[in-house]
């Protein structure tokens, strides 16, 4: 599988910092964390999304501009840049169109086949293409959202997509809530960086 995040050479070089080039190395190549999410044609980008989510025509008239920041700006007008609330009437592939108008990375991760916190955590990190030691807790998972990414450098922007999230006996509401905190914080965290960091999510 790709390293879209580019964060294993990162990890891997901690312990060479004093020595300086391997650290060095592993900045480089982790500049864009997500350039094959970038890089993807639009169409191929709503091709990869369950058939569940299968790509519908984008909305016409004055509240869509196809293909363009404005267009975009049209459909996030009534959602804050760092927040995390219910998919409601959004679709997914519009999300997906908005993010790639934009210049920001999209991220999806359909959850509704998982019973179990660490099922959870796993179809996140394979859908976001998390380093493959992640710890798969929620510790783990704030430091790939927040600090980990930060540190590569720059970057433009996120919309996520969290769909199907289940409660489940080893998931319950309050494993859910947890889950939910821990995005609600790295919306926080890049709100302080004035990095716009918008996720939607819904339940199975």
């Amino acid at each position: 599988m790709t390293d879209i995040f580019g964060l294993g050479d990162a990890l891997a070089a901690r312990e060479e910092r004093g020595a300086g080039d391997g650290w060095q190395r592993a900045q480089q190549q982790a500049q864009n964390l997500y350039d094959n999410v970038l890089m993807m044609p639009s169409q191929e980008l709503m091709q990869k999304l369950p058939p569940a989510t299968a790509p519908v025509a984008m909305p016409a008239g004055p509240g869509w501009n196809d293909g363009t920041s404005e267009g975009a700006m049209n459909l996030f007008k009534t959602v804050r840049p760092n927040i995390v609330q219910s998919i409601r009437a959004f679709r997914v592939p519009e999300l997906a169109q908005a993010a790639a108008d934009l210049g920001q990375h999209f991220l999806y991760a359909n959850c509704a086949h998982c019973a179990s916190k660490a099922e959870v955590l796993e179809t996140i990190a394979t859908s976001f293409t998390f380093p493959k030691h992640f710890g798969k807790n929620f510790d783990a998972l704030a430091d790939c959202l927040t600090d980990m990414i930060y540190k590569a450098g720059p970057q433009p922007g996120f919309v996520i997509v969290l769909e199907g999230l289940p409660i489940a006996q080893k998931f319950d509401k309050e494993g859910r809530e947890v889950l939910l905190d821990v995005f609600r914080d790295a919306a926080e965290f890049w709100g302080e960086r004035k990095v716009q960091f918008r996720v939607f999510y819904s339940f199975a």
